[in-house]
């Protein structure tokens, strides 16, 4: 029993270890709102960094979230994240406001991410809500997007 338990971690832990992402940094095309460049770098195995630089209402926005990966247990290469961070944003005309000006926030990110094994690339479907706290204060909505990124 006891060499059967054993037998059993090793091969989940085997099988975890397979399911982690199996690139270190990626930088593409986010096509959504926002739309812009995406560059997404792993800290560990499951914890990864990403900004985005994205332009909006005539402006640009920025944005860095800290993000936690896992498989999503159906396919090797395809895994789902979410995660937390911040954006801080520029416009001339918003066409929502009346005004020039800036705005600072909080956001949340959750998605799905499958890696190709045959080329470098991947995609990535998520949901950004977002919420400003400064500035244009209040709600940003639930933004979305599609990503394709050069997996180096």
């Amino acid at each position: 029993m006891k060499k059967a338990s054993v037998i059993l971690l090793f091969a989940v832990l085997l099988s975890i270890s397979a399911s982690a992402q199996n690139y270190k940094t990626s930088l593409g095309l986010r096509a959504g709102v926002p739309y812009g460049l995406s560059l997404k770098h792993f800290m560990s195995r499951s914890v990864a960094v990403e900004g985005i630089l994205a332009s909006r209402w005539q402006g640009f926005v920025a944005t860095a979230l800290l993000e936690k990966d896992a498989p999503t247990g159906s396919y090797p290469n395809l895994h789902w994240f979410w995660g937390v961070g911040a954006h801080i944003g520029f416009w001339d005309s918003n066409p929502y406001v009346n005004t020039t000006g800036s705005v600072v926030g909080i956001d949340g990110i959750l998605g799905l991410e499958y890696t190709f094994d045959e080329i470098p690339l991947n995609l990535s479907l998520d949901l950004l809500p977002s919420v400003n706290i400064f500035g244009s204060t209040g709600w940003g909505g639930i933004n979305g997007a599609l990503s394709i990124r050069y997996v180096f």
